[in-house]
């Protein structure tokens, strides 16, 4: 994706008017990695990456870097991660002088300090011939529950490519100069991260981000109607529900649904739908609440609301 993004920089004369300018794609992508290697989501053959780069002026690159910083905070943070920083420096076979690997690394060490994430909070730590061999880069580290770590965010900051594909834009003084890449990706491989994701839950995702948020699962069949109503309203309220109408005893859908690690499980029967309301069994606890279609509605879509919209 890098080269291909060059070229479509390319396209056409740029002035440092344009600039930053950020390509994004979902890429997909192929490493043969060896039969043995393969384990589940986690080391595939094939995977999708959110790929971006973005070509901007030298002065530009701290902005840009720190920007990406409190991005890549905030959407760990809202998947429930706490994660480390490390600074990965020049490796002994490199491309580029010195001079210029200088200016990348300061540059990378900057941004992170301007954002206020160079600090033992952050696991903020630098790692001396671990960068790639065109560039130094910023590396993010989950923890997961169980405290594994998984390398997956990473900020390159790359004088080479632009060099060696002839990249350019025009200066305020009117002459031809290279523009800096920077290779960005928050989630490296969305099947990684899923994975990644799904085990430090065990499998029991946030209401918010839950496949199947809630079931309305009916005790007799005289209910059906009145489930199929709360179904409704849920979607208006924008819930992801599924509605259990079968033919099965309640305890027998409560276990299963269960095992579904679905969130929430709105039990309905014929007192129910007299009274509109609703029994709500959330996972993992004991007791249900009885409440009415309004208040389940209210708490639903309190629990379904992303943590970057509250």
């Amino acid at each position: 994706n890098c080269p291909a993004h060059v070229l479509i920089f390319r396209q056409g004369i740029k002035s440092y008017r344009d600039l930053p300018l950020r390509i994004y794609e979902n890429g997909c992508c192929h490493r043969n990695e060896p039969h043995g290697a393969l384990h589940g989501l986690m080391r595939v053959r094939q995977f999708t990456q959110d790929d971006a780069h973005i070509f901007c002026r030298e002065d530009q690159i701290v902005a840009e870097v720190r920007t990406f910083c409190e991005l890549a905070d905030r959407i760990y943070r809202d998947f429930g991660f706490t994660y480390a920083i490390k600074l990965a420096l020049r490796p002994a076979q490199r491309y580029g002088s010195d001079a210029d690997w200088d200016k990348a690394e300061e540059e990378l060490r900057n941004a992170v300090i301007e954002a206020g994430l160079a600090t033992e909070e952050y696991g903020w730590e630098e790692l001396p011939g671990e960068g790639a061999f065109y560039a130094p880069k910023l590396e993010w580290h989950l923890t997961d529950a169980i405290g594994r770590t998984w390398q997956v965010g990473t900020i390159q900051s790359d004088r080479v490519l632009p060099e060696r594909l002839d990249a350019s834009y025009i200066g305020e003084d009117g002459e031809k100069h290279r523009p800096v890449m920077l290779h960005r990706a928050i989630f490296g491989s969305y099947e990684r991260f899923i994975g990644i994701l799904i085990e430090h839950n065990a499998g029991r995702l946030p209401v918010w981000l839950a496949p199947v948020q809630a079931v309305v699962a009916t005790i007799v069949s005289d209910a059906d109607d009145y489930a199929r109503d709360v179904s409704a309203r849920l979607r208006v309220a924008g819930i992801r529900v599924e509605t259990d109408l079968r033919n099965e005893k309640i305890n027998y859908k409560v276990r299963e649904h269960s095992v579904a690690k679905v969130p929430h499980l709105l039990v309905v029967g014929k007192r129910e739908a007299e009274e509109g309301t609703v029994a709500i069994r959330t996972l993992g606890e004991e007791r249900q609440k009885f409440v009415t279609l309004d208040e389940a509605i209210a708490l639903l879509k309190a629990e379904a609301t992303p943590p970057d919209l509250h």
